[in-house]
């Protein structure tokens, strides 16, 4: 009881602190996060040692031909949904940190998903208290606004955990043309455009599909994300309406599952998609007259209850390729298994491996596998159901794992097993660095939130840059995203922070912000 009542006064205090750093428009200037004041002023910014990069060898995931290039597109970096940078990441080199307040800080979220434009420029939705949506154009180097642009407000289903409920703008993504597909609570799929000079660009809507008479009124749409035709595929949150678009007439072709689809989706250059209900896991294709098509289903393991650190009573996962063969999820199981299958069409072997990680009655994901053609890294965010899970003092129970499938195909083996607490990142893979990218927080006062790389080889903690501490620099799912200059940035409920090399190399947007 004491420790809760202690957790009830760090929230309200943490609420008057995010309050207090509100403000930040296109016409002020950038306020940074306000962190605990209580915490002692002499934490150590950095632990640890710096990296030497250590290239991880990969095959290239194939461009997708109708979104932005391969990490920059959408919060998984890829049509596979790989989690994969092929350039270097920080290396641990004097790192600077800065951080921007936003009007949408307190319960909101500014950097859900980052996304880069050809200039740069970070493209991120942000979501309000208020249940305000918000599409903005943020400079890499200050976090400034450029512009934004005001998207229809968030629905909460009654009931719903606010912090757990990723429809109306959780997930987007760049197409080729830089332009942003968003999936809207009004059930609509937007097509926002950036127009004017560089100096004062400006959203525009390009396009509107309305879908909502294909999906139950008070659902909401989880993610939408185009073929290799430029069809746009979408799916729906509580009774797994799986839609395609066709762009041009607007046309809107349906199969609904009845099962509900808590996350995103993969879609691979030969038509196949990827979709994971709270029951199975899916390929899609599509049959005549533009309908799509189960072309096959797997039941996978599930204890049918909701574990604390998921949202629903199923995986916690989007489905990541791997390679040209392979397709991986979690299960519901305990504990949780990391199970991956073979994705070809009309086989009968369809199962390559279930290989469990975390101990039994702690395991538990709610984020995307960093994958390549045989390695994924999984961690566990068993006990993260929202921002009171890890205050004072409190954090979610330990474990990071890297399993890989056995080179004859036949099944998978634990790699590595790390103790580090990453209660609820989307985490990256540096190719480039050989490093894994995660955001942590250890147990004990104050509460600290540090951006933590961790070798892919050796599952070694490489180093630690303290981001902040307190209420505010918790990311509640957002995922770290890392620009092609090697900075990498993450949204927090009291904004966004940008974490770099001091040495790193500037340019464009980065080099010359343009005036807000």
């Amino acid at each position: 009881m004491r420790r809760l009542l202690a957790s009830a006064a760090l929230l309200a205090t943490a609420l008057l602190l995010a309050s207090a750093s509100r403000g930040a428009t296109a016409q002020e200037p950038v306020q940074p996060i306000a962190g605990d004041p209580a915490a002692p002023p002499d934490l150590p910014a950095f632990t640890g040692r710096r990296a030497k990069a250590r290239r991880v060898p990969a095959a290239k995931v194939p461009p997708h031909p109708q979104m932005a290039p391969n990490g920059r597109s959408n919060i998984h970096n890829d049509g596979y949904m790989s989690d994969t940078y092929t350039w270097l990441g920080p290396l641990g080199r004097d790192m600077r940190l800065v951080s921007a307040a936003f009007t949408e800080a307190a319960f909101g979220l500014c950097g859900g998903t980052i996304a880069f434009d050809r200039r740069g420029r970070i493209v991120t939705v942000c979501i309000a208290p208020d249940r305000s949506v918000r599409l903005r154009l943020l400079n890499p180097r200050t976090l400034a606004t450029l512009a934004s642009y005001d998207l229809p407000p968030r629905m909460i289903p009654p009931g719903a955990n606010p912090f757990q409920t990723f429809t109306g703008g959780g997930y987007f993504y760049l197409d080729r043309r830089d332009r942003a597909v968003i999936p809207t609570s009004t059930l609509r799929l937007v097509v926002i455009a950036l127009r004017g000079p560089p100096s004062q660009p400006r959203w525009v809507k390009f396009r509107d599909y309305d879908v909502s008479s294909t999906v139950p009124a008070g659902e909401g749409i989880g993610s939408v994300l185009p073929d290799s035709r430029g069809r746009l595929w979408f799916v729906s949150r509580e009774t797994g309406v799986v839609g395609v678009v066709e762009p041009r007439s607007g046309r809107v072709r349906t199969k609904r599952l009845n099962e509900a689809i808590g996350n995103s989706f993969a879609v691979d250059p030969l038509g196949g998609v990827y979709i994971v209900s709270d029951k199975a896991m899916y390929r899609f294709d599509i049959a005549a007259g533009g309908v799509p098509r189960i072309t096959w289903r797997v039941v996978y393991r599930n204890i049918g209850r909701i574990k604390p650190g998921q949202v629903d009573a199923g995986t916690g996962t989007t489905p990541t390729l791997m390679g040209r063969k392979y397709v991986a999820i979690t299960d519901n199981a305990d504990p949780m298994n990391v199970v991956v299958y073979r994705r070809a069409r009309g086989i009968k072997r369809r199962l390559v491996c279930e290989e469990p990680v975390f101990r039994r009655g702690a395991s538990a994901t709610e984020n995307s596998l960093i994958g390549t053609e045989r390695s994924l890294i999984v961690e566990n965010n068993y006990g993260y159901t929202g921002p009171p899970a890890v205050i004072g003092g409190l954090s979610t129970e330990p474990g990071i794992e890297r399993v890989d499938v056995d080179r004859d195909g036949r099944g998978c083996h634990t790699v590595w097993k790390s103790k580090e607490r990453s209660p609820s990142v989307v985490p990256k893979l540096s190719l480039g660095a050989g490093l894994a990218y995660f955001y942590t927080k250890p147990t004990g006062t104050p509460d600290r939130w540090y951006v933590t790389a961790v070798s892919f080889r050796t599952g070694r903690t490489v180093w630690k840059r303290l981001a902040g501490t307190g209420f505010n620099f918790n990311n509640n799912y957002a995922g770290l995203a890392i620009s092609p200059r090697g900075v990498i940035y993450l949204g927090v409920l009291g904004g966004t922070i940008r974490v770099s090399d001091s040495d790193v190399a500037l340019g464009g947007m980065d080099k010359a912000p343009a005036p807000p």
